[in-house]
């Protein structure tokens, strides 16, 4: 019983994702404290000493908490963006130059070469690779 329980916490997706969650709360950390210091410095230019917005209520209307939450999620959405997606975007694309097209196998390029002798063969209707690729004859049918 330990044994299979000791195999389901080994398992690698959940390790994996343990150390994502891990990751991501020390991430929504350095998150959280570089938008508490973009909102001061917002903050200090309009001449207010705290870094929220919720007293601003133009007209008697709440919102200072909309403009608080506004500036906040983009903020977090630069952060992730430039930090996260673009970092990740640029290794994707630095591993795919590195990767060749696997060739094709032994089997799929044996049958590759047989249609393109039969396809040369004088007498046989052609076929173009469009349709041999379907699976679609020439156009010698039943008719």
């Amino acid at each position: 019983m330990l044994n299979g329980f000791k195999q389901f916490i080994m398992r690698g997706n959940l390790v994996e994702l343990a150390v994502a969650f891990i990751i991501g709360g020390a991430f929504a950390l350095v998150v959280t404290s570089f938008t508490d210091l973009v909102l001061a410095a917002i903050a200090k230019v309009f001449g207010s000493k705290t870094p929220n917005m919720d007293d601003f209520n133009p007209g008697k209307l709440p919102v200072g908490p909309f403009l608080t939450a506004t500036i906040s999620f983009l903020i977090l959405a630069f952060v992730v963006y430039f930090f996260v997606v673009t970092p990740y975007n640029t290794l994707q694309k630095r591993m795919a130059r590195g990767e060749e097209p696997a060739p094709p196998s032994p089997d799929v390029a044996l049958l590759t070469e047989i249609r393109d002798l039969l396809a040369k063969a004088p007498g046989t209707p052609s076929v173009r690779s469009e349709d041999a690729a379907a699976g679609v004859q020439g156009s010698g049918g039943l008719t």
